[in-house]
């Protein structure tokens, strides 16, 4: 037979079941999208940014951008980086000065 579990090593399919997420994994993740937001928030206003002019800048939907600011995103580093550009700012850094 030739299936793709019978190609993969032993290891992986060991370690698929680590990959759902536990209530508190998703509590942390919940936490961390709501203060990606506030920075968001905090950045567009002291550029004079609405959601759809942040939107053009990062190439994506006004209702996407509405999402991310409700923290309602589970945000790629791909997206990061984009917010990060477009705002011109350092999500991770600043988070991790507020204690996050």
């Amino acid at each position: 037979m030739n299936t793709v579990t019978e190609k993969m090593p032993c290891r992986a399919l060991e370690t698929a079941p680590q990959l759902v997420e536990t209530g508190q994994d998703k509590r942390n993740w919940s936490q961390c999208s709501r203060a990606i937001a506030a920075v968001m928030s905090r950045r567009m206003s002291e550029l004079g940014l609405t959601q759809r002019m942040l939107a053009e800048r990062m190439d994506c939907t006004q209702q996407y951008i509405s999402k991310v600011l409700k923290g309602q995103k589970n945000m790629s580093l791909e997206t990061l980086c984009k917010i990060e550009n477009a705002l011109d700012i350092e999500i991770i850094k600043d988070l991790d000065e507020n204690g996050q």
